[in-house]
């Protein structure tokens, strides 16, 4: 399968923050088949890039913050990071963490949307993004789960240029894409009456997997947990787990057309 790109705008790169490094990397290499390579702690804080049959696919770092629950991380490419930042505060957000360097692979940035969710930014330079996509293992969907729904699909159009379509638009179902049908990247759903209490704004990363049950099955044995059972869904069969220090992801199988 060709490599991914990203339009700007578009997600482009997930990573892990993990209070439990090495215990995190036990548990996803068994359950996604991922090897690691860890960056060198002078230049990237010993930073590790995921890779799956050796194309890189996520990031895990130490939590820096032990009163900051672990996380997994989306982020949108940005061609001018800087000018990214300032309009997302223009268009009611704000940042979290200032645009910073990363030697010889580009410059982040975290911000908050309009809705109080957390996403970070990248600019390319040596590193373009996760290499393999939709395949067993790899990203297969990025999701913002928003209690301002209208307010945040504005601001993702007007910072980031998303070009969006209302996938539904009922009372029981809002959810809008960026892009359109099979070219679509990521969404925007209305969690209104999803989100318990307490819980803010949030991306939610999905990875593809080549059977749904089985790897449910395999990340309880391996000291993770069930969130939402697996269930078949017009999208694929899809399941939301938690690692063994509780961060919580979604794997996705895709269905045979019928």
């Amino acid at each position: 399968m060709p490599k991914p790109t990203f339009s700007p705008g578009a997600p482009c790169w997930v990573d892990l923050m993990t209070s439990d490094p090495e215990k995190a990397k036990q548990f996803y290499t068994e359950l996604f088949g991922w090897t690691y390579e860890v960056g060198d702690q002078e230049k990237y804080g010993g930073y590790t890039t995921a890779l799956k049959d050796g194309q890189a696919v996520a990031g895990i770092m130490q939590s820096q913050d032990s009163g900051f629950p672990d996380v997994w991380s989306t982020y949108l490419r940005v061609e001018d990071i800087d000018a990214a930042t300032r309009a997302a505060e223009a268009h009611g957000g704000q940042v979290f963490m200032q645009p910073m360097d990363v030697p010889e692979q580009g410059k982040m940035a975290m911000i908050g949307d309009a809705g109080g969710a957390s996403v970070g930014l990248w600019e390319f330079a040596g590193h373009t993004g996760y290499q393999l996509a939709a395949e067993p293992g790899s990203p297969a969907w990025h999701e913002l789960f928003t209690r301002d729904y209208p307010a945040t699909v504005k601001f993702y159009e007007d910072v980031f240029g998303w070009d969006t379509e209302v996938m539904s638009d009922t009372d029981e179902f809002r959810y809008t894409t960026l892009g359109s049908g099979e070219n679509a990247t990521a969404g925007i759903m209305d969690a209104t009456a999803w989100l318990p209490e307490g819980v803010p704004a949030h991306w939610r990363v999905y990875f593809a997997v080549a059977n749904t049950d089985a790897a449910v099955e395999k990340a309880t044995a391996l000291g993770g947990s069930v969130v939402q059972p697996a269930e078949d869904t017009p999208f694929g069969r899809m399941a939301t787990l938690t690692d063994p220090t509780g961060t919580t992801f979604l794997v996705a199988q895709e269905l045979p057309q019928q």
